[in-house]
């Protein structure tokens, strides 16, 4: 299993009716096989994540956040990991919108380091 706590990704592709973007800073934390992680930048002003590594090794979670505009948004994730040459994560994404819009969008999130 791979071990998330500490780590920091930040989006290298988004869907149109995706907010994050290449601004949005995610830092995960991890205990067991249940992750977290707080998210801000570009439109989102404050997030959340909560979730679980399945036996596959996907992450499956919820998250919520604050936009620029103040509004409340939320949905559902599942992302499939991929370990790079140079040892750091890359999560390919496939997402939904849990409000009244309900799209679907994939996204990519890429591990950075020295941050």
């Amino acid at each position: 299993m791979i071990d998330y706590n500490g780590r920091c990704f930040v989006s290298i592709e988004n869907t149109d009716n995706g907010e994050v973007s290449s601004k949005t800073i995610f830092e995960y934390k991890q205990e067991g096989h249940i992750i977290s992680a707080a998210y801000s930048g570009g439109e989102i002003v404050k997030g959340t994540l909560i979730g679980v590594i399945n036996g596959d090794g996907c992450l499956e979670f919820r998250y919520n956040h604050v936009n620029n505009k103040n509004e409340i948004r939320g949905g559902q994730c599942t992302s499939t990991p991929k370990i790079l040459p140079d040892g750091r994560i890359r999560l390919y994404e496939k997402w939904k919108w849990l409000d009244s819009e309900a799209t679907e969008g994939n996204s990519i999130i890429e591990e950075v380091r020295n941050f």
